[in-house]
């Protein structure tokens, strides 16, 4: 890709000024949500040592080259959006991104809905592991004798939970 060609990763910016660095050593991604949309270029441009350096050390071992290399090669990348970042700022050490990746495969639309998880090692962002969709949310249980969650003071059993 030239510098004046726009990044894959959706940013708006040209590649040169995004994923362009990244794919190419030059620099590291300091966020997880920018090492993901560089993985997302990488399958776009066919960065295939990119996919796997990017991988956290110790989960490398069942990179599979050959299935990564066909499935980017294969694929028409068009288009990535990101629904939901939780952490994988600059001074955090793990992060979730969910993301939609759309590609065209055999000539028909599909998309790739991942959550992934990425860590920080030696201050580097990695891949970890995805789970395909949303990630699942934990909610907490509300006792029946703990604060209304509504800020009324109240004791959740007199309160809203009186209904229930």
């Amino acid at each position: 890709m030239n510098e004046l060609t726009t990044c894959p990763c959706a940013s708006g910016k040209s590649f040169a000024d995004c994923c362009g660095p990244y794919l190419s050593g030059a620099a590291l991604p300091q966020t997880a949500e920018s090492l993901m949309r560089s993985r997302y270029s990488a399958f776009a441009t066919g960065a295939i040592d990119y996919l796997e350096d990017s991988l956290m050390p110790g989960t490398r071992d069942d990179f599979d080259r050959e299935g990564a290399t066909t499935w980017a090669s294969s694929s028409e990348w068009t288009g990535l959006e990101v629904r939901h970042v939780e952490n994988g700022g600059a001074g955090d050490d793990e992060g979730y991104v969910e993301f939609v990746a759309q590609f065209t495969q055999d000539g028909v639309a599909r998309v790739h809905h991942e959550t992934g998880h990425f860590g920080k090692l030696d201050g580097r962002w990695y891949y970890v592991d995805g789970s395909m969709g949303t990630r699942p949310r934990t909610v907490a249980k509300i006792g029946r004798n703990d604060p209304c969650t509504c800020g009324s003071g109240k004791k959740f059993k007199k309160c809203c939970g009186a209904a229930a």
